[in-house]
């Protein structure tokens, strides 16, 4: 898959990669996955073209506030000859004329506190100043149709708020899985499979360690194969 990302701005990582093959192992256990999805805060729109290019039945939106990225997301569907609906402006604002079978996103996830880049669009980007967790999972569970998949991935420092907050907006976690960056470091992603209305028991999954010594792991190299993503940097 050929991407076009800016030079200068918010540019998508391994945490893409890892929530994608989250996304696709959970899934897996579906027969017909087909409807709406939705990728909020679409970016490049690496999230949403991935899980629609391995589901082609799944009828693609994308949601950004940025318009570079509104452009660039456009750019690469084109490209990837996937189709895509881009919903232009903030998703807490946005009025959807539909609701969506999935929401997909890798969201602005760093706290208000931290000492942020001076960079506007790496700001938005990064920090959930522009889309709080609450107000990101309320809308989520609005724009959702009854027993709607959610996933995202987000700061696993912040994993109690998550729990909270879910359980509060009427979602019932179903699977999690944490990344850590070698076998003896704490984690510091977490990857959330949530769905509306729901009473199953959480599974999680197996860890994902993306280093093991100085290289990549044997398990980080295989979702980047299955990713099979190639980006190319452009001035907009």
């Amino acid at each position: 898959m050929l991407l076009y990302q800016p030079k200068d701005g918010y540019c998508y990582n391994s945490d893409t990669h890892f929530l994608y093959d989250f996304i696709m192992r959970n899934l897996n256990q579906f027969k017909n996955i087909n409807g709406e999805i939705l990728d909020i805060g679409s970016g490049s729109g690496i999230l949403g073209l991935l899980v629609a290019r391995d589901n082609p039945k799944l009828s693609l939106n994308q949601s950004e506030i940025q318009e570079k990225f509104q452009f660039l997301s456009q750019i690469n569907s084109k490209c990837n000859k996937i189709k895509a609906n881009m919903y232009k402006g903030s998703f807490l604002q946005q009025e959807f004329d539909k609701k969506f079978d999935i929401c997909v996103s890798n969201p602005p996830f760093y706290h208000s506190s931290v000492i942020k880049s001076e960079n506007e669009s790496l700001k938005i980007a990064r920090y959930n100043d522009s889309m709080p967790l609450e107000e990101f999972i309320s809308k989520t569970n609005r724009v959702l149709k009854p027993k709607g998949k959610f996933f995202f991935c987000y700061d696993v420092k912040q994993i109690n708020e998550i729990l909270l907050l879910l359980n509060k907006y009427k979602f019932n976690l179903e699977s999690m899985q944490f990344v850590h960056p070698k076998k003896d470091k704490d984690a510091t992603l977490v990857l959330v499979y949530a769905r509306k209305d729901s009473k199953s028991l959480t599974k999680t999954l197996s860890p994902i360690f993306v280093f093991e010594k100085e290289e990549f792991s044997k398990e980080a190299l295989e979702v980047y194969t299955k990713c099979s993503t190639h980006s190319i940097k452009v001035e907009i």
